[in-house]
C-alpha cells in the first residue's frame, strides 16, 4: 500500500437537503466550488457531519459520485468508513475496494460507538481495518459521540504497529493534552495528527499538529484555511464565539444554519436533529458580523 500523507486543511462536508429533505445536488456543486476556490487541502466525504447515518446507501452511493465527478481528481477525498460492527465495516470495505483504490486517499474510521469497548478492543478494531482496508486509515477519536476515549498509548500502538497503514487520527476528545501527548508520541515519524475541533486549531497548530478537520470551512473555509496555514490567536479567539454557536444545537444543525444564510444550501436536516431555532439564526447572524467587523483577517 502507498502511504498518502493527508495533512492541512481538510472540510468535514455538510450534506445538502432540499427544504423538502432529498438530496440538493446543485447546492453540493456550490458548496464544492465555495472548497476548491478557498483551495482547502482536502475533503471528507459521509462523515459525521455528512450526515452519513441516516442517508440510505443509494443516497451514500450519489453523494460519492456526485463529489468524485466534481472535484475530478483536484484535491485529495477521505471517505467515511467506519461503525460499531467489525466485520461489516471489513466487509463494507471490500465492496468499496476499487472505488476507494480509485478516488480516495485514505478512510476516516470512527472509535466504535454504543458498544463502548476497551482499549484491547479498540485496537482489535482498527487492526481489522487496516489489514482490510485498500487504502490507508486515518483513526477518528471523538468520545462525546461514541462514548469511549481511545487513549493515547492505544494510537500510538496503533501507528507502530501499521505505519502504511494507519497515518494518522483525527483528535476530537476537546482535551489539549491528550492530543499533544500523541503529537510528543509521534514525533520523528509520518503518523499525522489532525485536530477534529475548530476551537483548538491554534494551540494545536502551535503544539505541532499537522492539520484541522473542519465543521466550520463549510461556510468559512479562507478563515479555517489562515487558522492551518498562518496559525493566529487573535483570530482564533475572534472565531470561538461563532465556532461555539455551530455546535450550540448540534453538528450539522449549526453550520446548515449559517450556510444557509450565506445562500449555499437550505438549513434543512434529517431526524433526529432538528433545524436551528430563530434565536440561534440570529446568534449566528451577530457573531458572524463581529468577527467580519473584527478586522482580525
Amino acid at each position: 500500500m502507498m502511504k498518502q500523507t493527508i495533512q492541512g486543511l481538510g472540510t468535514a462536508l455538510i450534506t445538502p437537503f432540499t427544504p423538502e429533505g432529498k438530496l440538493d445536488i446543485p447546492a453540493l456543486h456550490r458548496l464544492l466550488d465555495k472548497q476548491l476556490e478557498a483551495k482547502v487541502d482536502f475533503l471528507v466525504v459521509l462523515g459525521t457531519t455528512g450526515e452519513a447515518a441516516t442517508l440510505t446507501p443509494r443516497e451514500q452511493k450519489v453523494v460519492r459520485e456526485t463529489i468524485v465527478e466534481h472535484i475530478a481528481g483536484r484535491i485529495p477525498l477521505v471517505l467515511g468508513v467506519g461503525g460499531n460492527c467489525t466485520q461489516e465495516v471489513v466487509e463494507r470495505l471490500g465492496l468499496l475496494g476499487n472505488e476507494l483504490k480509485q478516488h480516495y486517499a485514505a478512510i476516516l474510521s470512527v472509535c466504535p460507538y454504543y458498544n463502548k469497548p476497551g482499549q484491547e478492543g479498540l485496537f482489535r478494531h482498527f487492526a481489522a481495518i487496516a489489514e482490510a482496508s485498500p487504502v490507508p486509515v486515518i483513526l477518528y477519536n471523538v468520545p462525546g459521540r461514541t462514548g469511549v476515549n481511545m487513549l493515547p498509548e492505544t494510537v500510538l500502538r496503533l501507528a507502530a504497529k501499521y505505519p502504511h497503514r494507519i497515518i494518522g487520527v483525527k483528535e476530537a476528545s476537546g482535551n489539549q493534552q491528550q492530543i499533544e501527548q500523541i503529537i510528543r508520541g509521534a514525533r520523528g515519524s509520518m503518523f499525522v495528527v489532525l485536530s477534529g475541533d475548530d476551537g483548538l486549531t491554534v494551540p494545536l497548530m502551535q503544539a505541532g499538529a499537522h492539520g484541522l478537520i473542519s465543521v466550520l470551512s463549510n461556510a468559512l473555509p479562507e478563515a479555517a484555511m489562515r487558522l492551518v496555514h498562518a496559525p493566529n490567536q487573535q483570530e482564533q479567539d475572534a472565531l470561538n464565539p461563532l465556532i461555539a454557536l455551530l455546535f450550540k444545537e448540534g453538528n450539522p444543525t449549526g453550520i446548515k444554519a449559517l450556510l444557509a444564510q450565506q445562500g449555499t444550501c437550505s438549513d434543512k436536516v434529517r431526524l433526529p436533529l432538528v433545524e436551528g431555532t430563530n434565536e440561534l439564526h440570529h446568534s449566528l447572524q451577530q457573531q458572524l458580523s463581529a468577527y467580519e467587523s473584527s478586522n482580525i483577517r
